[in-house]
């Protein structure tokens, strides 16, 4: 036999007949051959099994008793009830059943207490109707007699009863009659009361308002008790807002010093929030909504102000200029340690609502007051009511639109943030210790040094009080206020620069000993001297420029940023002191589409440049400096040139290529010399490397290859794949690609004399050539040696020129050649056009 469980051996002895035959039938062994040891193994089990079995009966039977002992008492009285239920209903029935004719059927008899029901309904609506209208002719003499007695309450809830059998005359002629003299007769009842009450309010007697309170909601005025109420608390306020003539604010100054809007305002707050403080323990002895009561006494405080907060707040504008934007965002902030500390106020007057040793039956539901409720534990039960009471504050406080009401006065300011920014910004930036120094003896270097310096401090300014005044929603409206101020502020250094570079320029710089030979003037070493150093204060403006811009974008990441993070707890981005403050940004036009294009932009990567123009704006100041720089390089050379195209050898008669003798024999001439001309500008072209030699160490000339006059992208592109990486430390120039590229001081040269080359020589194509009038045989042919001559030179500088090319191969072709060109190439070729005229081919 296995181990039997307590159950099913209880359920085996009381099958078998008896306990013999359960323990033979128990113990015999199927096949009669089972050894005593194992036998006695079993009996041990089975002895086991039915102890436990006796004792789980024992207990089982124990419970059962006590359960029927609790019971028995119970059941005596039970029965009685029934036995008491069972009599009423055998009455009743009887009752019932004597009153019914006999032979009447049941169907009958139901429908005839139905009819006596809706006959006893309708009649009882008539009794009230009856009585309501006995009621409302004898209302006015009633009603007049409490007045004339002063028992106010009594009045009231006469008043309130009637108001309530209103509605039964709607729709009849009587009702507009008795609403005419319910009106009259609550005018009279408040005009009764209205002296009492403001002396009640005036003395802080909060009983007696509470009572008067009860006394206006029975008549359904609950609003005029407010008004009664909220004029007599706000009127100190009212006169200190209307009585004070600001500086700032009034058009006409007055005679005697006032304070500015600003100091007046902190002044207002603190006594706005003495005012709330004394109320935080008076309105919660009067009103039943404390919270809600002093949420819309502020509310109608704010509104009643005149002239109002905005447009105050307007005037500062008319009266300080674009510097007003910093008095309000003082004022803002003030503002919101005012409704911080109103919020705090209403957190504490929130616990008078309802009185703490009744908040836990009055929050529970009433489905937890069964009996079999008191079986949970107190725990569960305080944690039920927290979260209940949790819920509905947290409704409650979005009915409140004090903070909004606040806050509305510098919503059309923050909307309008990236104007009012902007001229700031402009005017900073205006004034006379932000604009370029016509002095010609300043170090117009390093002063432009230190006026981005004072620039930038402005637009980190700036950047601050975007995030004071609107928590980053006016983001795309400061980036195009900055961006457009700090490029007007290179723009005029840039204008500056160029009108002034005629000027002389102070004392004049002297030449290296190794460059005395050069055809320039001390002049021309000053100006090659200031240009360097602008180029390097450039570089200095825009290494400026990306570190605010890493600033900038720093900014606007932690603004998306938290942008996510309120979407991923499913609500909006509300910063600020109060929730009402953060919605009325949520809400209002500045929560744009422009805004999360721009917040994406800054978390792309590779980052995107945000003040575009202004980069632009310092690549044209960095072309403009190096045209500059240029003009004064190639001004030697443009002096040669000048008078080249007047030279009268262009009209020399004859054929230079062959000569005459007395006896009639041509002596061929194989080549002609280059003009002097020529030959002074091909010096000044090959004296240029040393030049650029001798300013090697300078990183200026590095700064910004791509705005290089006439400079060819894919020849400094193929520049920068040659050059080494370099362990000289020199500046990236200005490019916008996000990888700027490292030059050699070797290729930082090469990369002007190309420019240069190519410089001169559009110079020469464009300027010069064109002016020669006429042409000669010999003329063309001293002028294809020239550009000859001239093409072998540029080329050991590495300068390729296709339309010196076309001239000097138009100008080598002889006249059959040409006429036959002509007939082919014309009119789209300008230079054949200008050579063919020039020689007469057409």
């Amino acid at each position: 036999m296995t181990s039997t469980s307590a159950s099913a051996l209880v359920q085996e002895l009381d099958d078998a007949p008896d306990v013999l035959t359960w323990l033979n039938d128990t113990l015999t062994p199927q096949d009669n051959h089972v050894p005593l040891v194992s036998l006695d193994s079993l009996l041990a089990d089975l002895l086991t099994a039915t102890d436990l079995s006796a004792v789980t009966t024992s207990a089982a039977l124990e419970r059962t008793i006590d359960e029927v002992s609790r019971s028995a008492p119970r059941l005596t009285y039970d029965l009685h009830f029934m036995r008491d239920g069972a009599l009423s209903l055998h009455s009743a029935l009887a009752t019932v059943t004597a009153r019914i004719p006999t032979g009447t059927s049941t169907s009958a008899a139901l429908d005839r207490l139905q009819t006596l029901d809706t006959a006893k309904r309708r009649m009882e609506a008539v009794r009230d109707v009856l009585r309501e209208a006995e009621s409302w002719s004898s209302l006015e003499a009633e009603v007049t007699a409490l007045l004339a007695e002063r028992a106010y309450d009594k009045a009231a809830e006469r008043l309130s009863e009637a108001s309530r059998s209103m509605p039964v005359f709607a729709g009849t002629p009587e009702y507009e009659p008795r609403r005419a003299l319910m009106v009259s007769l609550q005018n009279q009842l408040e005009a009764a009361l209205s002296s009492a009450l403001v002396g009640a309010i005036n003395s802080d007697d909060t009983a007696a308002c509470r009572n008067f309170y009860g006394i206006f909601a029975n008549i359904q005025r609950e609003s005029e008790f407010r008004n009664y109420y909220f004029g007599s608390r706000r009127a100190g306020l009212v006169s200190l807002w209307q009585g004070e003539i600001l500086e700032d604010t009034e058009v006409s100054a007055p005679v005697v010093p006032r304070q500015t809007f600003s100091a007046f305002w902190a002044t207002f707050c603190a006594s706005f929030l003495a005012v709330l403080n004394a109320e935080r323990t008076s309105i919660p002895a009067i009103f039943p909504d404390p919270q809600i009561t002093l949420s819309t006494f502020i509310t109608s405080t704010l509104s009643i102000l005149q002239p109002s907060c905005p447009q105050r707040l307007a005037t500062l504008f008319n009266i300080t200029g674009s510097s007003a934007l910093k008095d309000i965002i003082a004022i803002y902030k003030m503002t919101e340690e005012f409704a911080t500390s109103t919020d705090k106020i209403m957190e504490k007057i929130q616990f008078s609502v309802i009185p703490p040793d009744s908040t836990l039956d009055g929050v529970l539901p009433p489905k937890h007051t069964r009996r079999r409720s008191l079986r949970m534990s107190m725990s569960w039960r305080s944690n039920s009511a927290t979260i209940f009471s949790r819920t509905q504050q947290s409704t409650l406080n979005d009915a409140l639109d004090w903070d909004q009401a606040l806050f509305q006065a510098f919503l059309d300011f923050q909307v309008e943030y990236g104007t009012l920014e902007r001229r700031l910004l402009s005017d900073e930036l205006a004034s006379s210790t932000l604009t370029p120094n016509k002095n010609a003896s300043t170090d117009r270097a390093r002063l432009l040094r230190e006026r981005a310096v004072d620039v930038f401090s402005a637009a980190e300014e700036s950047l601050v009080r975007c995030m004071s005044f609107t928590y980053g929603y006016a983001a795309p409206g400061l980036v195009s206020a900055l961006d457009a101020s700090l490029a007007s502020f290179v723009d005029s250094w840039t204008h500056s620069l160029t009108a002034n570079f005629s000027v002389p320029l102070g004392a004049s710089a002297k030449s290296e000993d190794d460059l005395a030979d050069l055809d320039y003037s001390p002049q021309d070493w000053s100006n090659i001297q200031l240009v360097l150093h602008l180029l390097a204060s450039t570089r200095a403006v825009l290494d400026r420029l990306g570190t605010f811009e890493g600033k900038l974008r720093a900014t606007l990441v932690q603004i998306a940023t938290a942008f996510r993070l309120a979407q991923h707890e499913g609500g909006v981005y509300t910063p600020g002191a109060t929730k009402g403050a953060g919605s009325l940004l949520a809400q209002s036009p500045l929560n744009s589409a422009a805004l999360q294009i721009l917040l994406s932009s800054a978390e792309s990567h590779p980052p995107i440049p945000l003040l575009t123009t202004t980069r632009a704006s310092i690549a044209s100041l960095a072309r403009a400096l190096q045209s500059s720089l240029q003009h004064t390089l190639l001004a030697p050379l443009h002096g040669h040139l000048s008078s080249y195209a007047s030279l009268t050898l262009w009209a020399a008669p004859g054929d230079p290529k062959s000569t005459r003798t007395a006896g009639d024999l041509h002596v061929p001439v194989f080549s002609l010399s280059p003009s002097d001309i020529v030959q002074r500008v091909a010096e000044g072209l090959l004296n240029l490397p040393r030049l650029f030699e001798v300013y090697a160490d300078d990183d200026a000339l590095g700064f910004s290859l791509n705005t290089l006059p006439n400079i060819d992208e894919a020849y400094l592109s193929g520049l920068s794949e040659q050059s080494p990486e370099m362990g000289h430390n020199r500046r990236p120039s200005l490019v916008l690609p996000p990888k700027p590229v490292v030059l050699s001081p070797e290729a930082v040269a090469a990369a002007w004399l190309s420019s240069l080359g190519h410089s001169i020589l559009s110079h020469l194509t464009s300027n010069v050539l064109p002016k020669i009038r006429t042409l000669s045989v010999a003329g063309a042919a001293q002028l294809s040696s020239d550009l000859g001559y001239l093409s072998n030179i540029v080329r050991a500088l590495n300068v390729e020129y296709e339309e010196l090319d076309g001239w000097k191969e138009y100008v080598g072709m002889n006249d059959e050649e040409g006429r036959r060109v002509i007939g082919e190439k014309l009119p789209g070729d300008q230079v054949l056009v200008l050579i063919a005229k020039m020689r007469g081919w057409t």
